[in-house]
C-alpha cells in the first residue's frame, strides 16, 4: 500500500507540475520504501482547475 505523505503544485513555464512523496508499506505494516518522490505535469482540466483554485485561495487569503 502507498501512503501519500506530501504534495505540491508548482507553476512552471511548461504548465503546472504535481510533485508528491509517499511511503510504501507491505501487508505486515513494514515500510519497504520511504520518502519516494515522483512528479508529473497536470494534463487533466479538472485537476488544473482545482490546483488553480487552491493557488488563488492562498494568494487572496494569505499573501495580501
Amino acid at each position: 500500500m502507498k501512503i501519500l505523505t506530501s504534495f505540491s503544485v508548482i507553476k512552471m513555464s511548461e504548465g503546472l507540475r504535481l510533485s508528491y512523496t509517499y511511503t510504501e508499506i507491505n501487508e505486515d505494516g513494514v515500510a519497504i520504501n520511504n520518502n519516494v518522490q515522483e512528479s508529473r505535469f497536470i494534463v487533466q482540466d479538472e485537476l488544473k482547475n482545482s490546483s488553480n483554485n487552491i493557488m488563488t485561495y492562498i494568494e487572496n487569503n494569505f499573501l495580501k
